[in-house]
C-alpha cells in the first residue's frame, strides 16, 4: 500500500508532467503557422454557422488568415519572432524539471508558473487593443492562463502537503 507521502509525490509528477506537455505542445504548435492557417481555411474560411452565428469572430479569423499570407509570402522572416515564442515555451517547460526531481526545494518555479499564468491577463488587455485584437479573443488568450494556473495551484499545494510529511 502506497504511503501518503508516494499518493502526493505522484500527483505532483503527474500534474508537472502534464503542465509540461501543454507548454511544450503550444510552443509546438507556434512553428508550422501557415500549415495551421492552410488547415484552418479548408475546414471553416468557408463556415456558414461561423458567418452566421459569429461574424465578428469570422471576420477577424478572415483577416488574420489573410494577414499570415501575405507575410508569409512577403515577409517570412516575421515568423523568426514565433520561432522564438515557440522555443521559449519549450524552455520554460523545461525550468519544471527541477520541481520534477525535488518538489519541495523547487517550488519556486511552480510560484513563479503561476505568477506568469496571472501576467498573462494584463498582457492581453494592454497588448491586444494596439495590435487590434478583438475584446473576445482577449478573454481567450487569458483563459490559458486561467486554466494554466489551476494545475500549477493544485501542484503548490501538495508539495506543501508533502513538505509538512517530510518534516515529521
Amino acid at each position: 500500500m502506497k504511503s501518503n507521502i508516494q499518493i502526493l509525490q505522484t500527483r505532483i509528477r503527474r500534474m508537472i508532467l502534464f503542465f509540461i506537455f501543454g507548454l511544450v505542445i503550444s510552443g509546438i504548435t507556434a512553428f508550422p503557422i501557415e500549415t495551421e492557417i492552410n488547415l484552418f481555411d479548408s475546414y471553416f474560411i468557408n463556415s456558414v454557422w461561423l458567418q452566421n452565428y459569429l461574424p465578428s469572430i469570422h471576420s477577424f479569423l478572415i483577416t488574420v488568415s489573410k494577414g499570415i499570407h501575405e507575410t508569409a509570402k512577403n515577409y517570412p522572416f516575421i515568423f523568426y519572432g514565433t520561432d522564438w515564442l515557440a522555443f521559449a515555451h519549450i524552455v520554460i517547460g523545461m525550468a519544471f524539471i527541477g520541481p520534477l526531481r525535488d518538489p519541495v526545494r523547487n517550488i519556486w518555479v511552480i510560484e513563479f508558473g503561476m505568477i506568469a499564468c496571472l501576467m498573462v491577463i494584463p498582457l492581453a488587455f494592454i497588448c491586444g487593443p494596439i495590435r487590434g485584437i478583438p475584446f473576445i479573443w482577449r478573454i481567450i488568450d487569458c483563459s490559458f492562463g486561467l486554466f494554466g494556473i489551476i494545475p500549477l495551484w493544485f501542484t503548490r499545494k501538495w508539495i506543501l502537503e508533502l513538505e509538512k510529511f517530510q518534516k515529521v
